[in-house]
C-alpha cells in the first residue's frame, strides 16, 4: 500500500475515534466589512478548494452559521459546539478593525489557535503561528505584509519605467521651461492639481513647457488637456516603495519618489532642447534640483502640529527629519515659492517669494442660495489631514450638531480612490456612516455641490499650506466655517469673512448659528467673494509667476 494511503487511512481513524468528520472543514468567520468579508470568501475558495467551507457570522452578516452577539467567552463555548464534530483545518478571519466583531474574532483565535489564516484590511493574509509571533503581532497591528520583512540593510531594487508623450510642436524664440510634479496634474481633483493645471494654462501663452510627471499604477489620467499645454510629457511609474520608513536619516516620502531613471530623463531633455529652468513643484521632490521650489506647503509645519498633537516618538522623528532636510533644500534653489506669510516666516530664507493659491473666478460664479440645511466639505483623502478633518468632525461635532438640526444634511467629497485612501491612513478602520451624511469619490465638477449647500466647512485639525476648498468656496459666495488651521494664511477675518471655530462645541455652535441666521450667513459669503475677487485670480497669480520666470532667464 502506498505510504500516503496509509496516511489518510491513520488519519481517518485517528479522527473517527476522536468522534470528528475527517474531512476537515474550513471554517471563515465573517468579521468585517461586508465587501472585504466577501472577497476574503471568494479567495478562501480559491486557495483551499479541496475542503468544505462554512462561514460564520453575527446576525445580519448572510454567513451559513449564525451566532448571536456576546462576550468572547461565551462565543467561544458556542463555536466549541457548534464545531465539536468538524476538523477545522483553517480558520480564515478578518481583522479589519471593526469593533462589533471584536469578540468574535477572538473566539475564532480561541477555537482553532494554531489554524488562522489572519486577513487585513488590504486583503492581505498572514498565518497566526507561535514561531513567528513578533511578525503575527506585528500584523494584527496593521503592519503591511511587505514591511513585516523589510530590513534597513537590504533594500530591493527599484526601477520606474519612463513614458514620453508628443504635445504640442515647439515656437521658435520661446524659452523652455521644465515642472517636474509628483502626479500628473489632471484631472483637477485635488488642490495641488488645481494649482498646477491653471499655471501651466497662463505660462504655456508665452513658454514651450516641459512636464515631468510621476504616477501609480492606480493612477488613471486625462493626457489631452495637459498635452495642449505641453511640448513634451514624461510619465515615470513609481515602483512600490519597500523600506521600513523610519530607517533613513531622509524623509521616506522623500526616498519615495527618488527615481534614477526619471533624474537621468530630465538631464538628457535639458540637454537635447536647450531647457534653460526647472521648476519643481513639492518638497519630497527637492532632491532632484532645479531652479525654483514651489513649497504647497512647509512641510515641517504640519509634521509639527501633528507632534503637538501626539508627543510620540514616531512623531518627532517625523517632525526633525523634515525640518532638517527641508532647512536645507531650501537653500539649494535660487527661488522658493510659498503661498503665504505665514510660511515664508517660518522658512526665513532670502530667496523666498509669496506667489498664493488662486481660483478661476470665471468658471466658478456664484449662484443664489436656496434655503435648507445643506453642508459641503471637499477634501482629497490621498491627503491624511482631510481624513482627520472628516474623522474630528464625524466624532465630535455632528453628533450634537445633527441633534440641534434634525434636517441638516452633510455631503463629503473625498477625491478618486477614497475608499483605498481611507483604508491606507486610518488602518482599516469603518467609514463615519449616518442616514443624512452623503459620502462621495471624485465629482469632476464640484460646482452643483457648492450651488446646492447652504454652508462649507473646514474642519482640519493640522494642515499647510493654503487650502483651495477655501477658496472655492469664497468664489461660489457661500460661507465657510473653518478651524484656524484650516483657512490660515489667506488673510480671512473672523465674524466677517470666515467663522473660525477652534474646539468641537465652537465648531458647532458656530454652524447652528449660521443655519438659523441667513443675513449673517449672506454677508459673510458675499464678503469673502469680494476677497476672491481682489486677491485669488488665477490670472493676476500666474503673471506673479511668468515675471519670476523671466526674471531667472533674464529676458
Amino acid at each position: 500500500m502506498d505510504p500516503s494511503q496509509v496516511k489518510r487511512l491513520l488519519k481517518r481513524f485517528y479522527f473517527s475515534a476522536l468522534g470528528k468528520d475527517p474531512r476537515g472543514v474550513v471554517a471563515v468567520f465573517l468579521t468585517g466589512r461586508p465587501e472585504l468579508c466577501r472577497r476574503m470568501v471568494e479567495e478562501v475558495r480559491e486557495i483551499l478548494p479541496e475542503y468544505r467551507q462554512v462561514t460564520v457570522g453575527l446576525e445580519g452578516s448572510g454567513a451559513d452559521v449564525v451566532v448571536e452577539k456576546s462576550g468572547a467567552a461565551q462565543l467561544h463555548c458556542k463555536l466549541r459546539r457548534l464545531f465539536r464534530r468538524q476538523r477545522v483545518v483553517m480558520a480564515p478571519v478578518l481583522f479589519d478593525g471593526t469593533p462589533e466583531t471584536a469578540a468574535l474574532r477572538r473566539a475564532a483565535c480561541f477555537l482553532a489557535p494554531t489554524r488562522i489564516l489572519a486577513y487585513n484590511q488590504r486583503l492581505e493574509r498572514h498565518h497566526l503561528r507561535l514561531s513567528t509571533a513578533l511578525a503575527s503581532l506585528l500584523f494584527l497591528r496593521g503592519v503591511p505584509v511587505d514591511r513585516i520583512y523589510l530590513r534597513p540593510w537590504r533594500r530591493p531594487p527599484r526601477h520606474a519605467s519612463i513614458t514620453a508623450l508628443e504635445g504640442r510642436p515647439l515656437t521658435p524664440g520661446r524659452p523652455r521651461v521644465a515642472v517636474l510634479t509628483p502626479y500628473f496634474p489632471y484631472p483637477l481633483s485635488h488642490g495641488g492639481a488645481v494649482r498646477i493645471f491653471n499655471l501651466l494654462k497662463e505660462a504655456a501663452r508665452e513658454f514651450d513647457i516641459f512636464l515631468f510627471a510621476i504616477t501609480e499604477d492606480r493612477d488613471q489620467p486625462e493626457y489631452q488637456p495637459v498635452l495642449e499645454l505641453c511640448t513634451r510629457v514624461v510619465l515615470a511609474s513609481k515602483p512600490p516603495y519597500r523600506e521600513p520608513r523610519w530607517s533613513s536619516l531622509q524623509p521616506p516620502e522623500v526616498r519615495e519618489y527618488a527615481l534614477p531613471e526619471l533624474r537621468q530623463a530630465i538631464l538628457k531633455m535639458t540637454r537635447e532642447f536647450g531647457i534653460r529652468l526647472l521648476q519643481t513643484e513639492y518638497t519630497m521632490l527637492a532632491s532632484y534640483g532645479g531652479d525654483i521650489l514651489v513649497e504647497h506647503d512647509v512641510t515641517f509645519d504640519l509634521y509639527s502640529q501633528i507632534h503637538v498633537r501626539e508627543r510620540s516618538l514616531g512623531s518627532w522623528w517625523n517632525l526633525w527629519r523634515w525640518r532638517r532636510y527641508e532647512r536645507r533644500a531650501v537653500e539649494r534653489f535660487a527661488r522658493v515659492i510659498v503661498m503665504s506669510d505665514k510660511d515664508a516666516a517660518l522658512l526665513r530664507a532670502p530667496n523666498v517669494e509669496i506667489i498664493p493659491n488662486g481660483v478661476d473666478l470665471s468658471r466658478f460664479q456664484p449662484k443664489p442660495e436656496r434655503s435648507g440645511e445643506r453642508l459641503l466639505f471637499v477634501g482629497s483623502f490621498r491627503h491624511f489631514p482631510n481624513i482627520q478633518a472628516v474623522q474630528f468632525f464625524m466624532d465630535q461635532v455632528w453628533p450634537s450638531l445633527a441633534h440641534r438640526h434634525p434636517n441638516a444634511e452633510l455631503t463629503i467629497v473625498g477625491g478618486p480612490d477614497h475608499l483605498l485612501h481611507w483604508d491606507l491612513h486610518t488602518g482599516g478602520s469603518r467609514l463615519p456612516e449616518h442616514p443624512r451624511v452623503r459620502l462621495l469619490g471624485f465629482e469632476r465638477d464640484v460646482r452643483p455641490l457648492y450651488e446646492e449647500t447652504n454652508l462649507v466647512i473646514v474642519p482640519t485639525t493640522v494642515s499647510a499650506g493654503t487650502n483651495l476648498k477655501v477658496l472655492e468656496a469664497m468664489a461660489m459666495q457661500r460661507a465657510v466655517v473653518s478651524t484656524p488651521s484650516g483657512c490660515a494664511g489667506l488673510g480671512l477675518e473672523h465674524g466677517r469673512s470666515v467663522w473660525v471655530a477652534q474646539t468641537p462645541e465652537e465648531f458647532a455652535d458656530g454652524i447652528s448659528m449660521l443655519l438659523q441666521n441667513p443675513q449673517r450667513r449672506a454677508a459673510i459669503a458675499a464678503e469673502a467673494r469680494r476677497l476672491a475677487v481682489d486677491r485669488y485670480d488665477w490670472l493676476r497669480i500666474a503673471a506673479l509667476q511668468t515675471r519670476l520666470w523671466r526674471e531667472l532667464l533674464g529676458d
